[in-house]
């Protein structure tokens, strides 16, 4: 029995498309709509706080892919000083019927793409159909392909971003520039960044709660993701919204410290009752989406075991496919 292991070097050669991404995230979403998945909670490892980080584990299976998996994912704040990705992951897949495990993939660059790839799924259903501007707070881990990919959406006419380090903000623009090929707007503030944008995304990484994002500045017709590890928002920002969406009620009720609505849900302005619906129901068609474009929509994804799964067995499959990556010996 052979367990197939794909490094970063063949991550980085079997280069899936924009479409291909975005694509396995809609379906497993869809799958989770429909109630064909299972999506553990997460557990979280926290190793010492003098290392300003922690693990996060998470567990799911999707029975019309046929596979369960585990990721394990550092997140360590200050591993840019050590050059070092913020966020780095392996990923396990399992036969479902077994327990046989068949894949261990490096899933740093995963983790960023289903990130992103959720960041774009949520605003293809719940983004006005035209979008000018993009207000992009935050510019490190999951930060470039939720624009890549929303970009993808939308060819925006404008691409803010903002982030605490300059030198971030350069490098982040840089290299958005390099893929895009257009123009990035590097602000001074987050004001600047994110008022009169028609897409406000809030990536950042926060030590402490900071209110970042201004609910004023949210407009009718706005589609507003913040996804931040530590909230950076105001707690009236659920007020304005007209519908509320998470990527899984379960994870996101939890109302730890952990999570940019974390607050909210713990406030009592985010309750079952006040959660318009989770994103997979509306792909499924079990609920819509937009219904006009005076609406305003928020999305908090706190990140699905799902979605790490779902890109982990489309590189499996083309690995296969194209007889790339490594056979280990299992038993």
């Amino acid at each position: 029995m052979d367990i197939l292991y794909l490094n970063s070097r063949d991550i980085e050669t079997l280069a899936l498309t924009d479409a291909e991404i975005i694509g396995a995230i809609e379906e497993s979403l869809r799958a989770q709509g429909n109630g064909q998945t299972s999506i553990e909670p997460r557990v979280h490892i926290n190793p010492d706080p003098a290392y300003n980080g922690h693990f996060n584990v998470l567990r799911g299976y999707i029975a019309p892919k046929h596979v369960a998996g585990v990721k394990i994912v550092g997140d360590y704040v200050y591993n840019y000083k050590r050059g070092l990705p913020s966020e780095m992951a392996v990923l396990n897949l399992f036969d479902p019927e077994t327990g046989a495990p068949y894949a261990i993939i490096d899933a740093t660059a995963i983790t960023a793409m289903r990130t992103g790839a959720l960041t774009a799924v949520g605003a293809k259903y719940l983004a006005k159909k035209k979008n000018k501007i993009l207000g992009h707070l935050g510019c490190r881990g999951t930060a470039f392909w939720n624009v890549v990919l929303l970009d993808s959406l939308y060819d925006f006419e404008e691409i803010r971003i903002n982030s605490r380090r300059m030198e971030s903000m350069e490098a982040f623009a840089h290299d958005l520039e390099a893929r895009l090929h257009k123009k990035i707007t590097i602000t001074k503030d987050s004001r600047e960044c994110l008022e009169g944008a028609d897409i406000m995304v809030e990536a950042t990484r926060l030590m402490e709660p900071q209110p970042l994002l201004k609910t004023e500045w949210v407009r009718p017709g706005c589609f507003v993701v913040p996804y931040g590890t530590i909230c950076a928002n105001e707690i009236t920002l659920t007020d304005v919204m007209d519908k509320i969406v998470v990527d899984d009620w379960g994870q996101c009720k939890e109302g730890g410290k952990l999570g940019s609505l974390s607050p909210h849900v713990r406030a009592g302005k985010l309750t079952a009752e006040t959660l318009y619906a989770e994103l997979g129901e509306i792909v499924a068609g079990k609920k819509p989406g937009r219904e006009s474009d005076e609406e305003r929509i928020l999305l908090w994804h706190r990140g699905l075991s799902t979605s790490d799964i779902a890109l982990g067995q489309l590189y499996y499959e083309k690995a296969m496919a194209n007889n790339v990556g490594t056979k280990l010996f299992y038993r």
